[in-house]
């Protein structure tokens, strides 16, 4: 059975370029999680809320009352890889670890557990809001670090049933139990565990 992908287009949903976001900036007053932002980002961010809530109106119809798991993707991270082809790839393996050469952050953990891929969970509910935080992080991580903003364009909507979480720790946070990793109940199946993908044009 073929994994649905449900469309969305929000063309409001534009990231603006500067000329050199490594050059020297002014840093804005009020700081995104006691992160410095650049105030020229700060200032030029998208409207989260409003872009978030048109993506969850198609979230919601597909998949309201749902437990799911949904990892947020951007294909500007897989380089080579159109959206369409990122897509492609999650519709026959069941998820974007599709390299096993691709370096991924947090995989590692000191109890060496195995982590076939990070996400969130949560039963999908009318009056909650979701795609305000997925997209937002998207923005103001890569700018803290001193990178430009990312566009989160996909998003893998999984059962989470067919899931099984994996909890795990890192270093130097020994005390803090991390519960965003997950592992397939079924490996042979990976497709199987996947309800649908958001496309966002």
């Amino acid at each position: 059975m073929s994994i649905p992908v449900f469309r969305v287009t929000v063309p409001e949903y534009k990231l603006k370029t500067f000329e050199d976001p490594s050059e020297k900036m002014d840093y804005a007053g009020t700081p995104w999680y006691n992160i410095q932002i650049p105030k020229v980002y700060w200032d030029n961010r998208p409207d989260f809320q409003s872009i978030g809530a048109q993506i969850d109106v198609c979230f919601k119809k597909h998949f309201l009352g749902k437990n799911v798991a949904v990892r947020t993707l951007s294909s500007e991270e897989h380089p080579g890889k159109s959206r369409s082809e990122l897509i492609e790839i999650i519709q026959e393996i069941g998820h974007d670890r599709y390299d096993p050469n691709r370096k991924g952050d947090r995989y590692e953990n000191i109890d060496n557990l195995s982590i076939d891929f990070f996400a969130i969970d949560f039963k999908v509910e009318e009056q909650d809001v979701y795609f305000e935080h997925f997209i937002e992080p998207f923005y103001f991580w890569p700018v803290s670090d001193g990178k430009k903003p990312v566009r989160l364009d996909v998003a893998i909507v999984f059962d989470l049933s067919k899931l099984k979480r994996v909890e795990h720790r890192y270093e130097g946070r020994e005390n803090e139990i991390k519960r965003d990793g997950f592992v397939f109940r079924e490996p042979d199946n990976k497709p199987g565990a996947v309800l649908g993908i958001i496309e966002i044009g």
